[in-house]
């Protein structure tokens, strides 16, 4: 006699790609603050109310009000235009600095990976000597080194995390590489380029975007901890970090200039981190039953 097993969701009714992500609540926050930050980022013209860079001294340090909602600086400027615009400079962050690493780091840890021997060898030393470096640190010597500037932060946090992206493809490649299909592909005569581009690559990259994603948050916050410190973002732009360290000097009398853009990396940390864990989730099957 068997037991026949129901499935109590048919196959046709099974929640299936970003959906069965979707589920999650913190998920669905997470894309909901990340889609919120980059409509902010596109519409930040339309949506705000005042030039982020006009002066108004007869406004200053006005505290939250209907005139300026989320009070004005030392100079009159509204709050909320400068976190507004702050966005754009996050998301060139976010594009620049990630990207650098992610495409650095992994045609790295691929050619690491894929042909082992003396390449692996160079490479991950590269990589070793460059994670011996506590991250902030190494990010204010190329900063010191190159000038401080959004564009040189932004470098300096693309090499700074260069590493990571490198060590975890190159352990994905090398174990794709033994895989049966790619030993199928090399015994048919399929050159290494082909190899490496069609078949090992592509079965790879997956831990990446995830990787990618969780380190969007990471991003945010370097990029403003170096604007705070004055290597990033240079006066009057509205970075985020820069408003951080224009506030500091008023916290107990106008409180509203640094928790505003204080509030604004928080959320948008929150956000990346949300969306990172719950594709983490769904594509790691340990994680999926």
């Amino acid at each position: 006699m068997t037991t026949e097993i129901v499935d109590p969701l048919p196959a046709t009714r099974r929640p299936k790609g970003i959906r069965r992500v979707l589920r999650r609540v913190s998920a669905s926050v997470g894309l909901a603050i990340t889609v919120i930050f980059l409509l902010l980022t596109v519409l930040a013209p339309l949506v705000a109310p005042y030039d982020p860079y006009d002066q108004d001294l007869s406004s200053a340090l006005s505290p939250p009000s209907w005139i300026h909602l989320l009070g004005a600086d030392q100079y009159g400027r509204d709050m909320l235009s400068r976190v507004l615009y702050g966005t754009r400079t996050a998301l060139l962050a976010v594009v620049v600095a990630d990207g650098l690493a992610l495409a650095v780091g992994c045609t790295l840890g691929l050619l690491s990976g894929f042909f082992g021997g003396w390449v692996e060898a160079v490479i991950m030393r590269i990589v070793d000597m460059v994670l011996a470096f506590p991250y902030l640190l190494l990010a204010l010597i190329i900063v010191a080194a190159l000038g401080p500037g959004l564009t040189h932060s932004m470098i300096a946090i693309g090499i700074v995390y260069t590493p990571q992206y490198a060590r975890l493809l190159r352990g994905q490649v090398l174990s794709v590489r033994q895989s049966d299909y790619v030993r199928a592909s090399r015994a048919l005569g399929a050159s290494r380029l082909r190899l490496m581009l069609r078949h090992v690559l592509p079965n790879s990259v997956t831990p990446i975007l995830v990787m990618a994603t969780l380190q969007a948050g990471s991003v945010v916050v370097e990029t403003a901890g170096l604007s705070f410190l004055g290597l990033g973002a240079q006066p009057p732009s509205p970075d985020w970090g820069a408003l951080l360290a224009d506030g500091q000097s008023y916290f107990l009398t106008a409180w509203w200039i640094a928790t505003f853009p204080g509030l604004a990396i928080f959320l948008v940390v929150l956000g990346f981190n949300l969306l990172g864990d719950a594709l983490r989730d769904h594509f790691d099957p340990r994680r999926s039953a």
